[in-house]
């Protein structure tokens, strides 16, 4: 007898932009999304749109082209489910419903056409999905357009949209700079939203965007690549912004390598979006977001209950079932932990709080690399993880907190300066000392469930006590004795073994 066949949980969402055709396909629909297969083709549907009102003809062909590969892949890859969505040129354009039928045809879906006000909506849906308690005012920059709206933590208001993305902008300005720049002041001075912004933070989405970030991380020597949380005063971001028109006004934008040949006409035009945003607004941070539209689709699909969820102890969730030898070790661990700050009397923030939880769920994921490496190893997978809902100086806590677990708490097993760097000392120190309770908890556990809920801590003076029950005594030992002695001596106690 047949079974019957299981339907495939994969999802992926088609983003036909004004600049870029874009295909994501994420292993399932859940609180934090893991990309499998990302491609886009820069196609510069919008390139024309607002001088004469259609897509280009060579634009469509190179978009279509896109599209039938991008259905192809999707039935290689046994996709359970495409989302498909077009933006500011289709929206725009007097032949963008032909494209579309075209376009429908190709994908054997249906295209939603997204609204400004939709498109804004959902793009601060994917800064809420992807930045932990966002506060302030999110802006995607397009190729056709620029979407504004404003958001607090899980609260989104109704968003504006302007014809001033960077394509249109180039188009429109028949690529003078300073005629852009004019039309970019009068937009953007009428526009009370921004107003809102002044001290908090403008959350820029939006691929020319993450390219003005990736030349400042680049310039800067910044330790980190990733893009996702990366953050920069306001004030630095102007003048970047402002050093780079006038490079570009000098023709000296052409050599840079780390972004794509047709991209770079356009940095100038987001640059200058960005400096008359951070005039008007006068937000106090930058933060840049790769989760955007696409994301904040699949998020607002989400049940209500797993839209609440932590983005990040959700994203710890998936690597431990992934890489770790026990999903249930690793929850009992947090609840080691948990006993551990009380009885010490550490004092902990809501974000300390969660980012030690994060960590627990991390801590043996390096198992299976060479022992002489697994420090390094884990610090590079964490630093770098490809999830959001963590800045980076969290990501930096938490990789050194599963560092020190791996490496050891000798001078000889100091992860990178560079790392370090992203963290204050008395955020070093907190690693340490979660690295070092680490320790003392796989060391007695071996990473088997059920061990570590038979093991409680006391605190009497300034004696810190490790007590076994009866049934777990055997496992008492020389080394974990000296690893809980170490551990206690970096929260100013002695610390002793109890056999109960």
């Amino acid at each position: 007898m047949k079974r019957p066949r299981k339907r495939a949980s994969s999802v992926a969402v088609i983003d036909i932009g004004s600049n870029s055709v874009r295909l994501v396909v994420y292993e399932k629909m859940a609180r934090s999304l893991i990309t499998i297969f990302n491609e886009k083709a820069l196609c510069g549907l919008g390139r024309e749109v607002q001088s004469t009102g259609l897509l280009a003809p060579d634009a469509v062909a190179r978009a279509l082209t896109a599209l039938r590969r991008f259905r192809a892949l999707c039935r290689v890859m046994k996709v359970g489910r495409v989302h498909a969505i077009a933006t500011a040129a289709c929206r725009d354009a007097s032949n963008g419903p032909d494209f579309i039928a075209k376009a429908e045809r190709i994908c054997s879906s249906p295209i939603e056409i997204l609204t400004g006000p939709r498109e804004a909506y959902l793009s601060a849906l994917g800064v809420v999905s992807g930045i932990h308690k966002p506060d302030g005012i999110v802006g995607d920059l397009g190729g056709g357009s620029l979407e504004l709206i404003d958001v607090h933590g899980n609260r989104v208001r109704r968003g504006v949209t302007l014809p001033l993305g960077s394509l249109a902008l180039q188009d429109v300005s028949q690529k003078s700079l300073k005629r852009a720049e004019r039309i970019v002041k009068t937009d953007l001075d009428d526009v009370a939203l921004l107003k809102a912004g002044s001290g908090r933070t403008f959350y820029a989405v939006g691929g020319t965007w993450r390219a003005l970030a990736r030349i400042h991380i680049i310039q800067s020597g910044y330790p980190l690549r990733v893009m996702h949380g990366y953050s920069i005063p306001a004030a630095e971001a102007l003048d970047f912004a402002q050093r780079l028109r006038r490079l570009a006004a000098a023709n000296m934008l052409a050599d840079i390598e780390a972004i794509a040949d047709a991209r770079r006409p356009l940095l100038a035009y987001a640059a200058l979006v960005l400096e008359y945003i951070i005039r008007v607004a006068k937000p106090k941070t930058i933060v840049f977001s790769t989760f955007g539209v696409r994301e904040g689709l699949l998020y607002a699909k989400l049940p209500q209950a797993e839209r609440s969820k932590d983005g990040l102890i959700c994203a710890a969730q998936s690597l431990n079932e992934l890489l770790s030898r026990s999903t249930r070790h690793a929850e009992e661990l947090i609840g080691w932990t948990d006993r551990l700050v009380r009885v010490v009397k550490l004092k902990e923030t809501e974000e300390d709080r969660r980012l030690r939880h994060a960590a627990c769920l991390l801590s043996d994921i390096g198992w299976r690399v060479h022992p002489d490496y697994r420090g390094e190893q884990t610090l590079n997978l964490i630093t770098n993880g490809n999830f959001g809902s963590i800045s980076h100086q969290g990501r930096a806590f938490v990789a050194l907190s599963v560092f020190y677990r791996y490496a050891g708490l000798s001078e000889q097993n100091e992860p990178p300066a560079i790392i370090q760097q992203l963290v204050p000392p008395a955020m070093v120190e907190r690693a340490r000392l979660l690295g070092a309770a680490f320790r003392v908890a796989h060391l007695i556990s071996a990473a088997r469930p059920g061990v570590l809920p038979l093991t409680h801590f006391r605190s009497q003076g300034r004696k810190l006590m490790l007590v076994f029950e009866h049934r777990m005594v055997d496992l008492v030992a020389d080394r974990v004795g000296s690893r809980f002695k170490q551990l206690a001596r970096l929260v100013g106690r002695a610390g002793s073994i109890v056999r109960r």
